[in-house]
């Protein structure tokens, strides 16, 4: 009965983190389609403005006391969530959609190296960077890749851990009001950004429910969903399940943006989603190291 218990949250968990992956990238998609409007800029400043205004709306956070709270760490995980969206969205401008996600998924893919204790995460960690290997043009093509766009998706990726890490501390300070709480942080530095390179463009009403849409699926529904997988999960369990993220990114592209995948590519994504699977299956048996939040 006890091993039910256990099974069932983690469960919930990561049928949540698969949804966020798809609703991110679809909202990805279609943020890329404001990028001749307003620039990588300000669709992050969109995405996190409305997103942080639907939430504030929503939860209302204020409603609750604040005292005793890991400030730092909820800092620390808004400015790193501004700065993770703002530095990927840049290096969608020159790079694919799923080059840019796997190029992001080394953050990620470091915290589960560090957290592993057992041989058999290293071999779902090893199938990931052998996907990861297949899925990045390394033989001959990587001239063709913007070297600025491939620098924007690695700190993209540093952001992304620092994401992980702050956002398990924050979520069990703050509970739900860590997602509304940290946007609204992250919003604080992406807004100046797109208002300075868009200026009144982003005032437009054409524009306003491409906005909608890209802050409700890039940003309010996945990280809510996320805050929900991040408190349940082990942060290298979580971190490893993320391996299904450049899968995710590389299909929304070829459906979504348009965007053709090698033989090798597809394989890539295969091995990734193996991985993936298998790291889902250990997470039912108890670790003694990485107990489960509460």
């Amino acid at each position: 009965m006890s091993s039910r218990s256990t099974v069932a949250p983690v469960a919930l968990a990561i049928g949540m983190l698969l949804i966020s992956m798809v609703s991110y990238q679809c909202g990805a998609s279609l943020a890329k389609h404001l990028f001749p409007q307003v620039g990588a800029q300000g669709a992050t400043a969109y995405r996190l403005g409305l997103s942080a205004l639907i939430l504030l709306l929503w939860r209302r956070p204020w409603r609750r006391s604040g005292s005793g709270r890991d400030w730092r760490a909820l800092w620390g995980y808004g400015l790193a969530m501004g700065a993770m969206n703002l530095v990927f969205y840049m290096s969608l401008r020159t790079i694919p959609l799923g080059i840019a996600v796997a190029l992001e998924f080394t953050g990620p893919l470091a915290l589960a190296l560090f957290g592993s204790r057992r041989l058999l995460d290293f071999v779902w960690i090893a199938l990931v960077v052998a996907g990861l290997a297949l899925l990045l043009p390394l033989r001959g093509q990587m001239q063709a890749l913007d070297p600025v766009g491939v620098l924007y998706a690695l700190a993209a990726g540093a952001g992304w851990a620092l994401y992980i890490v702050l956002g398990r501390k924050a979520g069990a300070a703050y509970g739900g009001d860590a997602v509304t709480l940290g946007t609204s942080i992250g919003a604080l530095l992406a807004i100046p950004f797109g208002v300075a390179h868009a200026g009144s463009a982003l005032l437009s009403p054409a524009l306003l429910p491409y906005a909608l849409g890209v802050a409700v699926l890039s940003s309010a529904l996945p990280y809510s969903l996320e805050m929900v997988a991040l408190t349940r999960l082990p942060a290298r369990t979580f971190s490893t399940l993320l391996s299904l993220e450049p899968a995710v990114a590389a299909v929304a592209g070829v459906a979504l943006l348009g965007e053709r995948l090698s033989v090798l590519q597809w394989l890539a994504i295969v091995a990734i989603i193996v991985a993936a699977a298998g790291t889902a299956l250990s997470v039912s048996r108890p670790t003694l190291t990485e107990p489960l939040a509460n």
